[in-house]
């Protein structure tokens, strides 16, 4: 008993700092609001694709792999340069702000342009990688040569709402972001089933939706950004066409082992996805059900893990490395108990959205599976995105998160659930449990660096060399 009451003591010692939770509600809150929405609305859009039919499901689902690894790609672009930002901006840095803005903005225009080219050139042999289902295909692709010209719009957004947070203005993206998003859901509605005397336009219309959406999006944001020439992220003409090699050299360094970490673990993710799409089309459909669901569950950790880097970043900035340590672990704690929570309440609750679906029970069934095994591990996926996101990257430690997020996908996980998948023949939701013992991995091997406190680096001095 007395040992118990010892651990709740030192548990509230360690966690009674109001100034801690004041930073993280600050910029926590917002993100976290703005996922949740995002993932609601997602899976309103999901309901509305899945009265169609399973192919639809399915085709939707495929062709979103392909923004799903762009979104990724410029995630490790954005968020690799947050880390020079979040720095920059404890130190009071705002020119080398702008000109780090300047160097994700070309980044993520470049990014966008070659999966431009892929969906408008190529749709059919991309998304065939991942399906045989000739009508998946067909579908997938028309869907894809309308879409894909949201991908510039949604890169320089990307990147200005990023870095945006880094400075600690967390509103205007979340604002934005709501309506834009509103804006879709309501076209998606109408152009899908044919509201309002227009035609029904089916896929095609969460198509053209999201365009639409993707650049409204665009100019609200950059029109409140320069709205006042004084915010941080208003940079100049000059820094957005901005080329000094040896500043892009010095970004590049911190920058690249992220972007190629987005790079292996999208592509391991993919992976999996064509993994699952080769054990028919029941299987990608139960997947894709209980993504959105997944996207919602999760919001709350994603809010954590970005404020984490925000916060922590801005301290090692400024030098206080004790500080940022301590900060540090107590989201990692919130993550770890906030996860199993979660876990608990999505597995007693969230199979009541299958009943929305318009399709076969062996679909349901499979989805039912999946969510089982996704509720028990909630818990370390969130512990390993605060590590990953929150920790290891602020820190300047993006080489160690290369291997431990980049690597362990290849090493541990697509092996065994192809192994589960096409060896053994097991069904889905097992070989779906197969590609979680990656997160396991990464999370003995991303806790102990955490506490090791080698991932502790200051990288301004990286930007002010050049």
């Amino acid at each position: 008993m007395l040992q118990t009451q010892n651990v709740f003591r030192k548990v509230y010692e360690f966690y009674n700092d109001p100034e801690y939770f004041q930073q993280l509600l600050k910029i926590a809150v917002p993100i976290t609001l703005q996922s949740l929405l995002t993932s609601s609305l997602n899976m309103a859009s999901s309901v509305m694709v899945g009265q169609l039919g399973e192919a639809p499901v399915a085709a939707i689902g495929l062709a979103g792999q392909l923004f799903f690894l762009l979104n990724l790609m410029l995630f490790g672009i954005m968020s690799g340069s947050a880390i020079l930002t979040a720095q920059l901006w404890g130190k009071g840095d705002v020119e080398n702000v702008r000109r780090v803005l300047g160097f994700a903005v070309k980044m993520g225009l470049v990014a966008a342009l070659i999966f431009w080219s892929v969906s408008v050139f190529a749709p059919e042999f991309t998304l065939g990688l991942y399906s045989n289902d000739p009508e998946v295909i067909r579908i997938g692709s028309e869907y894809l040569r309308v879409f894909c010209w949201s991908f510039p719009f949604f890169s320089v957004g990307f990147a200005y709402a990023m870095l945006m947070r880094t400075t600690g203005n967390v509103r205007l993206p979340l604002v934005v972001s709501v309506l834009a998003l509103t804006i879709n859901t309501i076209l998606a509605y109408v152009m899908i089933f044919g509201v309002f005397g227009l035609p029904k336009m089916g896929i095609m219309g969460a198509a053209w939706s999201g365009l639409i959406a993707r650049i409204i999006e665009f100019l609200l944001l950059i029109g409140f950004t320069y709205r006042n020439r004084n915010n941080p992220t208003a940079a100049s003409w000059r820094h957005l066409v901005e080329f000094n090699p040896q500043f892009m050299l010095n970004v590049l360094k911190p920058v690249l082992p992220v972007v190629l970490n987005e790079v292996f673990w999208s592509f391991g993710i993919t992976m999996y996805s064509v993994i699952y799409a080769h054990m028919g089309t029941d299987s990608i459909a139960a997947i894709n059900i209980v993504q959105p669901i997944d996207q919602l569950a999760f919001v709350a950790f994603l809010g954590i893990g970005s404020a984490t880097a925000i916060i922590v970043g801005n301290l090692i900035g400024k030098g206080e490395t004790q500080k940022a340590y301590r900060y540090a672990g107590r989201s990692l704690g919130l993550q770890i108990s906030g996860g199993i929570l979660v876990g608990a309440l999505v597995y007693s609750f969230a199979g009541l959205i299958f009943s929305l679906y318009n399709v076969s029970a062996q679909v349901i069934l499979n989805a039912r599976h999946i969510l089982a095994f996704l509720s028990a591990a909630m818990w370390i996926r969130a512990s390993n995105h605060v590590i990953i996101v929150g920790i290891l990257r602020s820190g300047g430690d993006t080489r160690y998160s290369l291997i431990l997020d980049g690597f362990v996908i290849w090493i541990v996980g697509v092996p065994l659930a192809a192994a589960g998948a096409f060896l053994f023949h097991l069904p889905v939701g097992y070989v779906y449990a197969l590609a979680l013992t990656e997160e396991l991995t990464k999370f003995i091997f991303g806790s102990s660096r955490y506490f090791s406190r080698k991932w502790i680096n200051n990288m301004t001095e990286v930007v002010e060399t050049a």
